[in-house]
């Protein structure tokens, strides 16, 4: 299996719990919470982990806050490269109100990075003594952080030989694309800011898909559409899968979880459509668990055979 490495900028703890009833001024009696490892690429790492592969997680932190959030990556079995910095890790709070089912998602923007601090990280990158097959960048940025960090990344993998996954978006996406990566998976909201327009129909995502590499800026779009299921698509090629008919405990991580399936599979060498059905299988697992609990394998590969993929005709 190829060696996956991600790449974390903005690390945080992940609180969940739920209240009956989310209204303003009044105190707000929660039931038990609980506390994942959060941050995009450590998200994709823990998946990635749990499927089987060799996964080490790269990430900046500081604080009491990163000291308990290093004790929780090493609970989950997960190799680490953690970058000191001096400012204390966020942390992220999610209530679910249970009359409505809807869920309120309170995120931080992390400590502000010195220059040393996220070169630190850009450093472990490229000196790491086994080059990874798979880099995967994925999350926010962290105030203090420039946005061609992802850009400096992509140019790493290029030098190292390594695929660059990356799951980001705004300024940061735009310039990644620029220094140029293998695959992107945005959210239909994200693509649409990135074209620019409201791209409306299957027809149009695609063409919007089709337009990023044939520019040469991805060589794949992994579109994912929330209750519409999501779309991958290539130079000569485009898959729909429809999403699974699953009633959610909790969609954060949802996406996460996707692409650390999809990465577990690219590391296995699967073929693309099977690395999609797994990615579908994978964000659809994560609903199934609470808080950020992501996806477990049993339930990957049980919802595996669930997945339809259908080739969408040119």
């Amino acid at each position: 299996m190829s060696s996956i490495v991600t790449l974390t900028m903005n690390p945080a703890i992940d609180v969940s719990t739920s209240a009956d009833h989310v209204a303003p001024v009044h105190k707000l009696r929660c039931g038990a919470g609980r506390r994942d490892p959060g941050g995009g690429g450590i998200n994709v790492a823990r998946v990635a982990s749990r499927l089987g592969a060799e996964v080490t997680a790269v990430y900046p932190v500081g604080g009491f806050m990163g000291q308990l959030l290093n004790r929780m990556i090493d609970a989950e079995g997960l190799k680490s490269i953690a970058i000191p910095v001096l400012g204390e890790a966020r942390m992220d709070f999610t209530v679910l109100d249970k009359t409505t089912g809807e869920q309120y998602r309170f995120v931080m923007p992390g400590p502000e990075l010195r220059e040393a601090e996220w070169m630190a990280c850009l450093k472990a990158l490229a000196g790491l003594g086994a080059r990874p097959d798979i880099i995967c960048a994925s999350g926010s940025l962290p105030p203090g952080v420039p946005d061609d960090v992802y850009a400096r990344v992509a140019g790493i993998a290029r030098d190292g030989g390594a695929k660059l996954v990356l799951d980001t978006s705004g300024a940061p996406l735009v310039a990644a694309l620029e220094a140029r990566v293998y695959l992107i998976k945005p959210s239909l909201r994200e693509l649409r800011e990135l074209m620019g327009e409201p791209l409306d129909g299957q027809a149009s995502l695609i063409g919007a898909c089709r337009s990023l590499i044939g520019r040469g800026f991805t060589e794949l779009v992994a579109l994912t559409l929330g209750a519409d299921g999501a779309l991958l698509v290539t130079a000569g090629g485009a898959w729909r899968a429809p999403a699974l008919p699953i009633q959610p405990v909790s969609t954060v991580g949802a996406g996460d979880s996707f692409l650390g399936a999809m990465v577990w599979a690219l590391a296995s060498k699967m073929s693309l459509e099977d690395c999609f059905r797994y990615g579908v299988a994978g964000g659809s697992a994560a609903v199934l668990a609470p808080g950020t609990g992501l996806g477990r394998p049993q339930d990957v590969r049980r919802l595996l055979e669930q997945v339809t993929v259908e080739s969408v005709p040119d």
